[in-house]
């Protein structure tokens, strides 16, 4: 479903406008994935958020705006390479941190003095923000630590409730979250790989980026166990996913693999099997559905292989990690 601004409902997003000013949640659709979004001026609102997602309030949000004229309403000093990346790449899936202005609340950022931006590029999502006028914190419209919801179907089935309004905008046509850049000093680094690729990035600026392994500003997707369904992931080389994925069958449990494309043609003694795309973008798209595609066809153990990380590939590597990190205690 392709969504182009003559589709859009209007009175829908009237509609959710109204729920906004009035401090309830909004699930709408992006480029990268859906977001919960509230008014990121209402602290009270943007807790709600938390409280739906059941997220800890020390993980900040990301404020959507309209357009990059807004950013002085929200961010205390935009840097001259932070306004390069933003001409470059918004709208687009780049979020950039930089210091937090004094109209974000405090409950948004997660306690922190810097604050998350970004331009969405998705036609339902930029009428909804032109509409507002303000900024929408959202995180992805899912429970916290779960498979991201990249359909307004997804939506529906983890947050039915939860949500006032859920506006559908078709699938998400990147369907792996926003690249996130540190901008707040000389030293730019990328804090989490996604849509917008280090190379391009790289290219942009004229000069190479850091990638640290860890960071001291908080920032979405950095907890050990995210973007994970219900079934444990291991992850192997790729020659070895066919091998270890009959040894697990083998072993009782109901094992689905996502089978690397070198593979296609080979069999594979397994519960299920989804045929992974060659192309990155398209394999970046379907992730997260086919981790809830393996999940609702019954799979406890899903193996599978992460590609190379250059391009897209580093931001679905990343996904992968974080679905196979270890699993808070119940």
């Amino acid at each position: 479903m392709t969504v182009r601004p003559g589709d859009i409902d209007s009175a829908a997003i009237d509609r959710a406008v109204g729920v906004l000013h009035g401090g309830g949640l909004v699930a709408f659709p992006t480029e990268t994935v859906y977001g919960l979004g509230a008014n990121a001026a209402d602290g009270a609102a943007v807790a709600r958020v938390f409280q739906a997602k059941g997220r800890p309030p020390s993980h900040p949000l990301i404020v959507h705006l309209a357009g990059a004229e807004q950013l002085g309403d929200w961010v205390a000093h935009v840097p001259a390479h932070a306004r390069l990346l933003a001409e470059r790449f918004w709208p687009g899936p780049l979020t950039l941190v930089l210091r937090r202005g004094g109209r974000v609340s405090l409950e948004t950022t997660g306690g922190l003095e810097t604050v998350a931006v970004r331009v969405p590029a998705h036609p339902v999502a930029l009428a909804l923000l032109s509409a507002f006028g303000g900024g929408i914190a959202a995180p992805s419209a899912n429970r916290f630590g779960s498979v991201s919801p990249t359909t307004a179907g997804h939506v529906r089935a983890e947050l039915d409730g939860a949500v006032d309004v859920v506006l559908d905008g078709g699938p998400c046509s990147v369907g792996v979250e926003s690249t996130i850049v540190d901008a707040t000093g000389e030293a730019l680094s990328i804090l989490r790989p996604g849509g917008v690729t280090r190379e391009d990035l790289e290219a942009a600026l004229g000069r190479p980026l850091a990638v640290p392994a860890t960071s001291h500003i908080r920032v979405p997707g950095q907890h050990p166990s995210h973007y994970a369904p219900r079934a444990r992931v291991v992850l192997v080389e790729p020659d070895k996913v066919i091998a270890e994925a009959e040894r697990a069958q083998g072993s009782g449990h109901q094992v689905g693999v996502l089978l690397p494309p070198a593979f296609a043609d080979a069999e594979v003694k397994a519960h299920a099997v989804v045929e992974l795309p060659a192309s990155m973008p398209a394999y970046a798209r379907e992730l997260y559905a086919f981790l809830r595609e393996l999940d609702q066809r019954g799979c406890d153990l899903i193996v599978a292989s992460p590609p190379a990380e250059r391009g897209l590939g580093a931001a679905i590597a990343n996904r992968l990690r974080r679905a196979a990190g270890p699993r808070p205690a119940m």
